[in-house]
């Protein structure tokens, strides 16, 4: 008689399998993993916010006012200090996301429903110049994947959860719902289907609905007036489009030269005193960077310039317009700088906030700079909107995201137009220089990157080791025909992997090679393998990715490859085998 399990969880699952479908279940989940993650990213905003409030208070600036240097350094320090105390990575944000789609079958380690956050808090908290959007995806989808694996889902369903979590977020932080599902469906290259968006739109409804009932209908950004679009600024627009897709470029460029620059140095120390230095020199001389800077963006919205550049030690030269516009780029110049140093230095964070921040603070210079020319009249407030959309497209490659968060956020859609204009010339343009994001660029070099093409998709997830046969009896050079007879009537294979005592490839054989005299005996000790092997068509590395795989199948022409790795031998893989885990793979993928 079979034993009743003792388990809570394993009765429950006895009973869920039983009494609810899978895919009711998985729209249960998605309503769990909006809530969770929409109190997590909320929860985050607000303890963010309140040591930003705390370590900026009037006793700090009264009687330490260069904390503007100091505390960002102190801030990466603590960081530091729970990374270490973890002892596990954080802080990969959305990259570390998609890498374990694509290569670790969606699961993320537990450490990672709490380690962004603990870390981001302090980091953004004491005046580090990123984002919190990135932590919060990072950490929702951490949530998605664990319960995921906790109630034994497949992969496909855990990968919705995932994908849920990081909806939820983005619409508990920016109130925007629509916005986040495309979002996700963007960065994350999610199939739309029934399967997919209808657990999109409960998590992403609960993530703003959690957002709204703790913190009422408190925006992120305000704004006085959106003026309507005129036909006439239809010119400006479209340059605006063209110069947001080079600012664009230039925040990639910069971002990753840096990214580059800080991972080489090995010592800790070294990146902090170098990274946090320059960071809180940077913030000290520039104060509108100190965080994510939300609050300048709507002093921007508002044309509230002074509070924007009040701070600055530059404030009291600033007897010009012009000058104040010298300012104001200093804003879209030196932000990436800050945000490369801020995460160079160990500091946890993402470049979501920092791209909007220099989209807005750019769109509001170009409107400025027009108005004073007396050429004609622009809305700031429109400009600034429009060009935090312009930035986003051209960073993150989002543009449907760009153009339904701004349009969210304005609550109408005055600027839709503009919109979809500035978006569409952004993306496109910096895509021709650079045909992947921040968050993608790493994974493609490394052929991780799963993208709206299925097959590539499909290729991406296939592990090498699920293809690799290794029931091949191997031979050495030296063998003589004799011998290899012997090993032929063992073996079930027609393929004969030739290696020598260092088990390296050396060659291979096949039954066609030898089939006329295998049994002609008088050559069985005169003829040798070396006589009759040849070199292989191709050879597989067992660390290419699949993609190269099926090239090299294509290009040879053969039907099996042998694997190395550093040249020993590990097994082949053939075309059928191939196949066979193809096919396996595109139904879960789209069941």
């Amino acid at each position: 008689m079979p034993k009743k399990p003792n388990s809570l969880l394993a009765r429950f699952l006895i009973w869920k399998s039983r009494h609810i479908p899978q895919r009711q279940f998985i729209l249960i989940l998605s309503v769990v993993v909006g809530f969770i993650t929409g109190l997590v990213a909320v929860t985050l905003k607000n303890v963010t916010h309140l040591i930003q409030d705390l370590v900026s208070s009037g006793y700090f600036t009264e009687y330490y006012n260069p904390y503007y240097f100091v505390f960002p350094i102190i801030g990466i320090l603590i960081t530091l200090l729970i990374k270490r105390l973890i002892n596990k990575p954080v802080g990969e944000g959305v990259p570390a996301v998609l890498h374990s789609i694509s290569k670790r079958n969606g699961i993320l380690k537990p450490h990672r429903m709490f380690g962004s956050i603990a870390t981001s808090i302090f980091t953004v908290g004491f005046g580090g110049s990123v984002g919190l959007e990135g932590p919060s995806v990072s950490t929702g989808s951490a949530i998605g994947s664990n319960l995921g694996r906790l109630m034994h889902i497949n992969f496909k369903s855990r990968i919705v959860l995932m994908s849920c979590a990081s909806a939820a977020a983005i619409a508990s932080i920016f109130n925007a719902p629509i916005a986040a599902i495309i979002f996700t469906i963007e960065i994350f290259s999610l199939d739309l289907t029934f399967g997919s968006l209808i657990p999109l739109l409960l998590a992403s409804v609960s993530g703003a609905v959690t957002s709204m009932f703790i913190q009422g209908n408190d925006y992120l950004f305000h704004f006085k007036y959106i003026s309507p679009f005129d036909i006439q600024d239809l010119p400006f627009y479209i340059l605006l489009g063209v110069l947001c897709a080079f600012v664009s470029l230039y925040f990639n460029k910069i971002y990753l030269f840096f990214d580059s620059f800080f991972s080489k140095m090995k010592n800790q120390t070294t990146r902090v005193l170098f990274g946090g230095g320059l960071l809180g020199l940077i913030i000290f001389l520039i104060p509108p960077l100190y965080g994510e800077g939300y609050e300048t963006i709507n002093h921007l919205l508002n044309g509230d310039l002074n509070s924007v550049i009040e701070n600055s030690f530059l404030y009291e030269y600033a007897t010009s317009e012009y000058l104040i516009l010298v300012l104001l780029i200093g804003l879209v110049v030196f932000k990436v700088f800050a945000t490369t140093f801020t995460i160079g230095a160990g500091g946890v964070g993402g470049v979501f906030a920092p791209s909007l921040f220099v989209g807005a603070s750019f769109g509001y210079v170009f409107s400025k700079f027009i108005n004073e020319t007396n050429i004609v009249e622009l809305s700031t407030a429109n400009y600034t909107l429009v060009g935090m959309a312009g930035l986003m497209a051209g960073v993150l490659h989002a543009p449907l995201t760009a153009i339904f968060m701004i349009a969210e956020i304005t609550g109408g859609y005055e600027l839709f137009v503009p919109l979809m204009i500035v978006s569409a010339i952004s993306f496109l343009v910096t895509r021709k220089f650079m045909p992947h994001s921040i968050y993608t660029l790493q994974l493609a070099k490394r052929g991780e990157l799963i993208t709206h093409n299925k097959d590539q998709a499909i290729l991406t997830l296939l592990k090498i080791d699920s293809v690799i046969e290794t029931d091949f009896s191997s031979v050495n050079a030296e063998m003589s025909l004799g011998d290899l007879v012997k090993v032929v009537a063992k073996s079930k294979r027609n393929l004969y992997p030739v290696i020598n005592e260092q088990k390296i490839l050396v060659g291979i054989l096949t039954l066609d090679n030898f089939r006329n005299i295998m049994f002609d005996q008088s050559l069985y000790e005169s003829m040798r393998v070396s006589d009759l092997m040849t070199n292989p068509p191709g050879f597989i590395n067992k660390t290419e990715n699949m993609s190269s795989v099926m090239q090299k199948f294509q290009s040879t022409g053969a039907w099996n490859l042998p694997v190395v790795e550093k040249g020993i031998y590990i097994g082949f893989v053939s075309k059928s085998k191939l196949f066979s885990v193809y096919r396996r793979k595109l139904i879960e993928f789209s069941e």
